[in-house]
């Protein structure tokens, strides 16, 4: 079993608008959709959990659309960073919360990433870290515009603080503060994810996580 690094937290990005699954999005937060029964929050939640993170120390949940719906479903189990709108994106919403992180690394993971494996697939985006390099969770798929070393981006990254403690609070993407700056420095290594990763940000991509989920017995992440 992968050990936990030291001086390691975790956020769950849950703070977008899910405009390519409007009308639903209107009322329902995207991360509170189900997924087999389970809130992709929930599943999210769930495996970080698996890797040894859990509570408001550990982990953190940014919110901006519907963010009341969030903070009900968080309802304690973690640390909650609620945005104006409208949202600061993946980079921003990690630096809003850089006095919570507090010079630890941190993994970041997208709340309506569905993956299968458990929580397998952040143990082996962890295992061996040496808390220098930024490490992003991929898989084979060739038809993605954004590729890192031939793989897509799924859903999770690890930060180290030296990454993190320079990002400003305003809107903006990883991709362009840290994952292509790393690359660039030699210093990103993508993890390969050899099972099921969906990307549930439009109503074909949803259903097809929820059929996959379906037919995995007693799945709960």
């Amino acid at each position: 079993m992968t050990s936990v690094p030291e001086r390691l937290c975790a956020v769950v990005l849950a703070a977008g608008e899910g405009r390519r699954l409007r009308p639903v999005t209107l009322t329902t937060p995207k991360p509170l959709l189900p997924v087999g029964g389970v809130s992709l929050l929930d599943r999210t939640l769930a495996r970080v959990a698996g890797v040894g993170l859990a509570g408001p120390e550990l982990v953190a949940v940014n919110a901006c659309h519907l963010a009341e719906q969030i903070v009900a479903a968080v309802d304690g189990r973690a640390r909650l960073s609620v945005e104006e709108p409208p949202p600061l994106g993946t980079s921003g919403g990690v630096a809003a919360i850089k006095d919570w992180i507090d010079g630890r690394d941190v993994l970041v993971c997208n709340s309506d990433a569905y993956l299968d494996g458990g929580v397998e697939p952040y143990r082996r985006l962890l295992d061996g870290w040496d808390r220098r390099e930024v490490r992003l969770l991929g898989v084979v798929a060739p038809e993605e515009p954004h590729l890192f070393s031939g793989l897509a981006f799924a859903g999770a990254s690890l930060l180290p603080w030296a990454r993190v403690k320079d990002l400003e609070a305003v809107p903006g993407e990883l991709v362009h503060t840290v994952w292509r700056p790393a690359e660039r420095d030699g210093e990103l290594r993508p993890v390969a994810h050899d099972g099921v990763f969906i990307d549930c940000g439009t109503p074909q991509r949803l259903a097809a996580a929820d059929r996959h989920a379906a037919t995995i017995e007693g799945a709960k992440l």
